[in-house]
């Protein structure tokens, strides 16, 4: 273990220790009064003595913080496709990334009312560097992945998370979460980077991609949020890189990001689980390519058709895509009275009168179905 000693998460034995440390912390306190709103401070310092164990305060805590989350910022939670899977098998999901916290809560919260193995899942250490989230995510089974460090570093880095995740999944009989890209998707468009199925197939050993790959059970993981309530943050961003400029994060960007995420209005949100990707898969890939890259690319490809295929659209989706075209292509999707809820939210984000702004903004909404659209006809 110790060459994992600096991403792993808590060890059960910690637990009570990092809570007895950070309980107190201000930010601590106030996740736990949202949490439990009708208990005193002992009856919640009660709780947190039963936690002996990452499960249990996960269970007994995280469960019933996203439990609030959802009847305080959503119109509820569905899910589907998770049935198929089986309880005592761990997998290896790969989503689309939205939410820096709530995309791995909703999955786990998910996971835990299917009665399936929870994850452990991966959150890049520049989102923890704040001691008290450094120890929430320990304790809600984060394992951490290295940001901002020279190309040599990364190389060992992603040696090392490669192992660790190879441990967990097939010795420790672990679930996996990881999205799949480095980051959020800023502009609503879904698309797996090479580079993280590249690092996980380092551990592959003396196995082809197509026998390792079978070995970790890929399940592909679509997530879709009604609205994004840190749509208007992300624009900036957006915005410089469609000008060509470079961007430079605020102190506080990423924390402000998690909080408006937690608590700012989603709307509905469904998650859905696509098929486990088996050995007939990666053997047709595996046979269809014969390098590395190119079957790594394919992968990345069978991936993105996964999450498409299942990922639910919403009115205004379909409405972003009319307003981006000038079109009623999808009219009979949505009503008038959601389009004008959505041009009343669009006008209240972004200068309208700005095309670029405007543009930016819808294709944020809009991109899920000109993806979709495209993979349909891809295969048609």
């Amino acid at each position: 273990m110790k060459e994992f000693e600096d991403i792993r998460f808590y060890k059960d034995d910690e637990v009570q220790p990092a809570l007895a440390e950070f309980m107190r912390h201000p930010m601590v306190k106030t996740l736990l009064q949202f949490t439990f709103p009708d208990k005193d401070s002992e009856e919640i310092a009660a709780i947190l003595e039963e936690c002996h164990s990452i499960r249990d305060f996960q269970t007994k805590v995280i469960y019933n913080s996203v439990l609030k989350v959802i009847e305080k910022s959503t119109e509820g939670l569905t899910y589907d496709g998770f049935d198929k899977l089986d309880s005592d098998k761990p997998y290896f999901y790969i989503s689309n990334h939205r939410d820096i916290i709530l995309d791995t809560c909703l999955l786990n919260t998910t996971l835990y009312e299917q009665d399936l193995i929870m994850t452990a899942s991966a959150i890049g250490d520049n989102l923890v560097q704040k001691p008290f989230l450094m120890a929430l995510s320990r304790l809600n089974r984060n394992f951490l992945v290295k940001r901002g460090i020279s190309p040599r570093e990364m190389l060992k880095s992603s040696m090392v998370l490669s192992e660790y995740i190879k441990k967990l999944l097939l010795e420790d009989g672990r679930s996996v979460w990881m999205a799949q890209r480095e980051g959020r998707t800023k502009d609503g468009s879904d698309y797996t980077q090479q580079g993280v199925l590249k690092m996980l197939g380092m551990a592959k050993g003396k196995k082809s991609l197509a026998e390792y790959f079978t070995e970790l059970k890929i399940v592909p993981v679509a997530i879709s949020y009604e609205f994004d309530p840190t749509d208007i943050l992300k624009m900036p961003e957006i915005l410089a890189k469609r000008m060509k400029e470079e961007y430079v994060k605020s102190a506080n960007e990423d924390f402000n990001s998690i909080m408006q995420g937690a608590m700012g209005n989603k709307g509905r949100i469904h998650i859905n689980a696509g098929e486990v990707l088996g050995k007939e898969v990666f053997d047709e890939i595996e046979k269809e390519h014969t390098s590395l890259n190119a079957q790594l690319k394919a992968v990345a490809s069978k991936i993105d058709e996964h999450i498409y295929k299942s990922y639910k659209l919403w009115p205004a989706n379909y409405i972003a895509f009319d307003l981006l075209k000038n079109s009623e292509t999808y009219a009979g999707k949505y009503s008038d009275k959601e389009k004008r809820q959505f041009e009343r939210r669009l006008s209240r984000r972004v200068d309208v009168k700005n095309p670029l702004e405007l543009n930016s903004y819808l294709l944020m909404y809009a991109n899920p179905v000109i993806n979709k659209e495209a993979l349909y006809e891809e295969k048609s």
